[in-house]
């Protein structure tokens, strides 16, 4: 199996880390906490982006093509991490709830206040 660089992936969640503890550290209904809790959110965003993209490069491996890799739906490839054991469903469950989340909500607060669980 090829090698895949995190590094990217690494930053974003020291970002989130950093920006999460000053969210933390803020007066809550603050301009400084809305900033936090932005970023927060955008890194958590970017992170499930990039998650995406490196499990499915590991899951090329598994496939008669690349092609047949990158026809899968975003879902689908943590799908099939559990099926080859990448992952345990709980995780997979965590990152589908996560995703029907962003993709369901108006609400930025109600996405803060799950993406704040996963600490």
């Amino acid at each position: 199996m090829a090698n895949i660089d995190t590094t990217y992936l690494e930053h974003c969640i020291a970002t989130l880390v950093r920006a999460f503890n000053f969210y933390n550290r803020v007066e809550k209904n603050s301009i400084e906490s809305d900033m936090y809790r932005c970023s927060c959110l955008k890194q958590f965003e970017i992170i499930l982006e990039q998650s995406g993209k490196l499990t499915r490069k590991s899951l090329k491996p598994y496939f008669h093509s690349s092609k047949e890799v990158d026809k899968l739906y975003f879902k689908d490839i943590f799908r099939h991490c559990v099926l080859r054991s990448m992952m345990t469903l709980e995780e997979c469950e965590r990152w589908l709830q996560y995703s029907n989340i962003c993709n369901d909500s108006d609400d930025s607060q109600e996405t803060a206040n799950y993406a704040e669980t996963w600490t």
